[in-house]
């Protein structure tokens, strides 16, 4: 009888345990339909995860359409689901970090800029495929993931309007340059945002300035289609003051990466130069 009772008693120990764990789960990784299995476990390795320690979802090319269909383009969103993601929510204050392995088409700062728009407010995320590919799977199974973690559902309009921001940036990138179009539209968003801007017209202009603070040209179409996508966040229920927070964030840490590179550019050119200086000094021995 005792017996069955401490039986009894590791059972219910382990049942907990398990249940514990996936309740406090904050990891999940989101797996392109498509994938071979060779390239599955590519993936996996590549997010450092294994298979039956955390949560896998996967994302077909239907789930795709359906929230890119009619803003991408059939090139873009393709026949198969490959890209996949990891997806971490981190602790308050945390911010978000984003990075991408062989995604062609959208940004790291583009990603960034749409989960903030979605309400994402601290997470890593990762992008991948295991070659190159566009990374619309990829941004499909970002939000999935995020709903999977916190078990609350991102509303269908903030997963259209924060698609649509990627989709409009990475175009928008294919013209101006990409960084230029993730600097301008995080920049319009910031300001659109803190001063709580409604009006169509104010819109825009806001748009015309801040392109022209950053000495890039736009169309008319190009400031309609921009006007136009920030009516749509700010028809969203978003927490302005943490969306401040987080585009300030943002650009705080972009301009700690480019100064990080300057550095490393600059020590890289001084030894450069000094091992010219060295074969010059070289030659000259030989040359006399």
């Amino acid at each position: 009888m005792k017996k069955k009772k401490r039986i009894s008693m590791i059972v219910f120990c382990l049942l907990l345990t398990t249940l514990i764990s996936y309740g406090s789960q904050q990891v999940v990784v989101t797996l392109g339909n498509d994938l071979n299995q060779q390239q599955r476990k590519q993936m996996l390795e590549l997010f450092g995860v294994e298979e039956g320690s955390i949560k896998i979802l996967v994302v077909t090319n239907q789930e795709e359409r359906t929230y890119l269909e009619g803003l991408a383009t059939e090139r873009q969103i393709g026949t198969r689901a490959i890209s996949s993601a990891y997806i971490e929510d981190l602790q308050q204050g945390e911010g978000i970090s984003v990075e991408t392995y062989n995604i062609t088409w959208v940004t790291e700062e583009m990603i960034m800029n749409a989960l903030v728009t979605a309400g994402v407010t601290n997470a890593k995320v990762v992008a991948a495929s295991p070659f190159e590919v566009s990374g619309t799977a990829a941004l499909t199974g970002i939000l999935k993931g995020f709903e999977e973690i916190t078990g609350e559902a991102i509303s269908e309009e903030q997963k259209q309007v924060a698609n649509e921001e990627m989709i409009k940036t990475a175009e928008l990138g294919e013209k101006i340059g990409k960084d230029e179009a993730s600097t301008l539209i995080r920049e319009i968003k910031e300001v659109i945002v803190e001063k709580r801007i409604r009006e169509p017209e104010e819109i825009k202009r806001v748009v015309i300035e801040i392109a022209g603070q950053l000495n890039i040209r736009l169309t008319e179409g190009q400031i309609e289609e921009i006007t136009k996508l920030m009516e749509g966040i700010t028809r969203l229920n978003l927490n302005t003051e943490v969306i401040r927070q987080q585009l300030h964030g943002i650009g705080r840490q972009l301009r700690d990466i480019s100064r990080e590179n300057q550095q490393v550019q600059s020590f890289l050119q001084r030894i450069i130069e000094m091992l010219r200086s060295i074969v010059e000094s070289i030659l000259g021995i030989f040359s006399s």
